[in-house]
């Protein structure tokens, strides 16, 4: 089970850093989204991995697993959700701006872009 999960955070983490390491603003947006999954499960996992076991204290149970690290986790998600949706609203005001969702345009070819995306010159041919 350990390894499961070892190997899946293994998996979040370089899909996460090779989408990083793209070009346009989707892909990083992905990358960082797989990123903060891999956090979370490895949150998760830190809390050891306990199957069939209440998350609370109770009479019945003789054994309980540790309620922090989902709550942790669970805080995490939240948070990743609304950094996630800001990014994203910032990432599409920045394609409208620009014209182009690359990271890496510089002042004069964004201007060329937004000239282009406003029909003022000609762009390249398809």
């Amino acid at each position: 089970m350990e390894i499961l999960v070892a190997s899946a955070t293994a998996v979040m983490t370089a899909a996460g850093i090779y989408l990083n390491l793209r070009g346009r603003t989707f892909p990083v947006i992905l990358g960082m989204t797989f990123l903060s999954y891999a956090v979370n499960v490895f949150l998760f996992a830190m809390g050891r991995l306990a199957i069939n076991r209440p998350p609370i204290i109770s009479p019945q149970a003789s054994d309980y697993t540790d309620p922090l690290p989902q709550a942790l986790v669970l805080t995490a998600i939240v948070i990743s959700f609304g950094m996630t949706a800001l990014i994203v609203v910032l990432a599409l005001r920045g394609f409208l701006e620009s014209g182009s969702d690359r990271v890496d345009l510089d002042t004069n070819e964004a201007d060329a872009g937004a000239r282009r995306a406003e029909g003022e010159i000609a762009g390249p041919r398809s």
